[in-house]
Order: structure tokens, then C-alpha cells, then sequence
């Protein structure tokens, strides 16, 4: 009878029969974490051997708009070409606003100094940027332009603390959808450099030594198990759990609400094998959640509402942040109010439900079945306002800021069951910097690394999560990772 194998049980050094491969450093998943800690470590001159679950390498990041979130000293090249001084500090200060009560300061320093180089970097391994700057409020650039704000930058509290500077920085590729170009280019990089590629390749549990140290790790290729000895360290870029529904309940239950955004293997199996070597994992409850909300941009215009007949959030910051606010509210009841001229459709779901319409507000209240009178002095209170070009409460930019004038007036439901919402998880092991696992007590765990999502980066707050901060995470600490199996050199 064969052997069981598990992400959940490491094997015992001494239970291995065999080395059928023998390799310096061995990655998990070829994707933006993976391919990237590849690169390094073969620059670095080690061997090194990568393992992917699917038939092709990519990942998860191939699914993404291809945005990196990158800036500080001073600014990109592209960042100042067009007249953006993006200075470290700010950069720094932005992203410790959001990555939430535990932020990494450690982390976000160092990316903070070397975000610009980075950038520079990813050019370096060809990935094309046009260098060109599209103004505006976007999800992803339908145009192949480069330079866009991508997060909570121009938005409150975000902008009181930190000097607004547009950091997504987009691959050349028009259209949505431009991750699978941006992952292209990095795989093939790696591929050109001599790292050896296994595809449909499932990584089966870790193999340690009587000390906890990680000496390699079983795959399972073509139905058979192979033996994988990593003599400089073992590297986890596997990908979240937004597929797995047994972790989802256990950590991040409202996650099971939306449909997961994943190349379809982020099934946490990276997380649960550095979790059987004594790994500690961080914010494994936060996640990531966007609702069709805009474009068109003129629905930003609008407020949102919970059934107390309560604004909860400024809706001109990122949909992102807007999405987690509208997902916690009291009973899953939300509302976006709108007057006759800002009025649209949501085009990523164009058949949102119309809750109520209405010549006015006494109307819409009636109809949406809130406390009478409370909608209507909601709605009187933040004309009032907004007609001096003022938000008290939220702190809307006065570009996005006006009052409801034009009838008929009208609610789109954000309601739980009239949305449909797409996710991806947040938390995971926790590392140093460097890509080291560490145990409960803090320790690293030799031999062990991890970037990506199956580590808890740089975004691990979903209310301040920006677009391309998990591309920007990914490939910078993947490098991280790489850098630092390589160096070791007792195996």
C-alpha cells in the first residue's frame, strides 16, 4: 500500500527512499512570487528547480490587471516624467495606513527604499511599459497606458497623511486583463536563465530533518512521487486559499460569500505545509473584496446608504475599500442613491438590481422600508453640505462631492444577495523580509521560505488594499526569497 501524503504532515528525512531530484533551491508555484525568486537565485548561481500545479506558468497574477505598485524616492522615471514627486517617506507612510493595525514595518521600509528600483528592475526582465499617464479613476486601464492611480491616494484619511502620487504602474496591454503579459514575460525570463520547469506538478508535503530544518519536499509528476532534495532551501509561492472552502470557513467565513479570485490553485496547500513544520501564520482573516460599483465613474457621485438610513464611507476612495465597508453592514442591506444625473448602470454587472425609484426621497424611503423621516433628513443634511462643497463626516473630495438635485432619484442594491462579489485572501505564514519563515516563538525555520500569498506580505488589510500592491509584494519579496535560499551555504 502506498504511502498517504499531506501538506499537513511533513515526512521524516529518514522516511525518504530515494533523491530523484537533487536541486539547490526548490520553488512551489510558478507564478509572480515564484518566477521572480527564480530569477534571483539563478542569478545568484544557484540551481534551482520550480513546481507548478498547472499545465502552464503564470499563476494567479496572469488573472490580474498587470499593475505594480511601486514609487518613493523621489519617483519612477515614469512617475516623474509627468511631474509626480513621490518621496519615500510618503510612499512609506501610505503604505502603513494600508497594511492596518499590523503593518509590517519592516517590510514596508524596505520595499519602500526600493520600490523605484524595482521597477526598474521588472523593465530589466522584460516586461514592456509604454511610460505613458492616464488620468482619471480606474479599476484596470482599458488603454495599453502605464501610470494610474490605483488605490486610496487622493482619498481620506489616506491623503491627510500622505502626499497623493499616482503608483499603478501597468504593463503595455490594452485592455483588461493585462497580468498575463506582465507573468509572460517573467516566466520566460526565468526559463532563459536555465531554471528547470515542472508543470502539472503537485507539491506534497515538506521533508525535515530531526532538527525541523526543510530538506526538499515530495511532488507528485504524472501520478508518480518524486523525492525533491533542496540543498539551500525550500520556497512557497503557492498562492493563497481563496479555493479552499475548509480554510475559508475556519479563518475568513464572509470570504465564502464571494467568488474567488484565483487561477484556480490557490488552494492554501503552500500555507498548510509551512504550517506542518511549526510555521505561524498572520491576518489569516483578512481578504480582499470587489463589487461592481464603477465605471461608469459617475456613480461615485452617489452616496451609500445601510438600512438605518446611514452614510458609512466616503465612496470616491478605492472599491476595494468601498467594498469591504458595503459587505459589513448591519443584516447585509446597503444602498447606493442616486439622482437622474448620475445615474448608470454598473458595467461589470449591468443588471443590478433598481431597489426603489421616485419622484423624491419620502418615496425612496417608503419603498426601501426605513425608519420614516430618517432617509429623508440624511439626504437634507448632506446637500446642505454639499452645496458648500463640504463632507464633515467622510471627507469626500469636492471633485467627486454634489448635491441631489435632478428627479427622479433612485437606489441600486448592495444588499448581500443582489451583488455578486469576487475575493482573495490576505493572510498567511508569517516571514521575515528576507522570505524566512518564522515559528510561533518568532525563530526562522531552516530551510524554509515563502512570498507571495502564501506569505503575509505588504497587503494584508483589505480595507486598504490598493490595485497592483499584490504584483508589487510578490515579485519584490519573491526576489527576497531567492536572494536569501541562494546565499546559504551549508545545505
Amino acid at each position: 500500500m502506498s504511502k498517504v501524503f499531506s501538506p499537513g504532515r511533513a515526512l521524516p528525512v529518514a522516511d525518504v527512499p530515494q533523491w530523484d531530484i537533487v536541486t539547490d533551491v526548490a520553488i512551489v508555484g510558478f507564478g509572480a512570487a515564484g518566477s521572480c525568486a527564480a530569477i534571483e537565485a539563478r542569478n545568484a548561481g544557484a540551481t534551482v528547480d520550480i513546481f507548478e500545479l498547472a499545465s502552464a506558468p503564470g499563476g494567479s497574477a496572469s488573472w490580474s490587471g498587470g499593475e505594480v505598485y511601486v514609487g518613493g524616492s523621489g519617483g519612477t522615471a515614469i512617475q516623474r516624467e509627468h511631474g509626480f514627486e513621490d518621496k519615500t517617506e510618503d510612499l512609506h507612510n501610505y503604505l502603513m495606513m494600508s497594511g492596518g493595525p499590523a503593518a509590517d514595518k519592516k517590510k514596508v521600509g524596505l520595499y519602500s527604499e526600493h520600490a523605484a528600483d524595482h521597477y526598474t528592475w521588472l523593465e530589466a526582465q522584460g516586461v514592456p511599459f509604454k511610460g505613458t499617464y492616464l488620468p482619471g479613476k480606474w479599476i484596470e486601464p482599458p488603454t495599453d497606458d502605464t501610470l494610474i492611480w490605483s488605490g486610496n491616494e487622493k482619498a481620506w484619511p489616506f491623503s491627510a497623511h500622505s502626499k497623493p502620487a499616482p503608483r499603478g504602474h501597468t504593463v503595455q496591454f490594452k485592455g483588461w486583463g493585462g497580468g498575463k503579459l506582465f507573468m509572460e514575460k517573467l516566466c520566460e525570463q526565468a526559463v532563459k536563465l536555465g531554471v528547470n520547469a515542472h508543470y502539472d506538478a503537485r507539491a506534497l508535503c515538506l521533508i525535515t530533518d530531526t532538527e525541523g530544518a526543510v530538506k526538499g519536499l515530495v511532488v507528485r509528476v504524472a501520478g508518480k512521487e518524486l523525492f525533491v532534495q533542496a540543498h539551500k532551501g525550500v520556497i512557497l509561492s503557492a498562492g493563497g486559499f481563496i479555493g479552499n472552502p475548509e480554510m475559508l470557513e475556519r479563518y475568513a467565513p464572509q470570504a465564502l460569500d464571494s467568488d474567488p479570485i484565483t487561477g484556480g490553485n490557490d488552494n492554501g496547500s503552500g500555507i498548510r505545509m509551512g504550517i506542518s513544520v511549526g510555521a505561524t501564520t498572520l491576518n489569516m482573516q483578512e481578504f480582499f473584496v470587489t463589487i461592481p460599483f464603477f465605471p461608469p465613474d459617475s456613480l461615485v457621485k452617489g452616496i451609500f446608504i445601510n438600512e438605518r438610513s446611514q452614510r458609512f464611507i466616503n465612496e470616491d476612495t478605492y472599491h476595494g475599500r468601498v467594498g469591504r465597508h458595503v459587505i459589513q453592514q448591519p443584516n447585509g442591506r446597503a444602498w447606493l442613491l442616486v439622482d437622474n444625473d448620475i445615474f448608470g448602470r454598473p458595467l461589470i454587472q449591468p443588471d443590478m438590481n433598481i431597489a426603489a425609484v421616485g419622484e423624491t426621497w419620502e418615496e425612496i424611503e417608503e419603498e426601501l422600508e426605513l425608519e420614516p423621516g430618517s432617509l429623508v433628513a440624511t439626504i437634507a443634511e448632506f446637500n446642505r453640505h454639499a452645496a458648500e462643497g463640504k463632507d464633515p463626516y467622510f471627507h469626500k473630495s469636492e471633485e467627486w462631492l454634489r448635491p441631489f438635485q435632478t428627479p427622479p432619484f433612485a437606489a441600486i442594491s448592495y444588499c448581500q444577495d443582489d451583488i455578486k462579489t469576487h475575493a482573495f485572501t490576505l493572510g498567511g505564514l508569517a516571514t521575515q523580509p528576507t522570505g524566512e519563515v518564522l515559528n510561533a516563538d518568532g525563530q526562522v525555520i531552516a530551510g524554509l521560505y515563502a512570498a507571495g500569498r502564501t506569505a503575509c506580505g505588504l497587503p494584508r488589510w483589505g480595507e486598504g488594499y490598493s490595485s497592483g500592491m499584490s504584483l508589487g509584494d510578490s515579485t519584490f519579496f519573491g526576489r527576497q526569497a531567492g536572494l536569501s535560499a541562494a546565499s546559504i551555504t551549508n545545505g
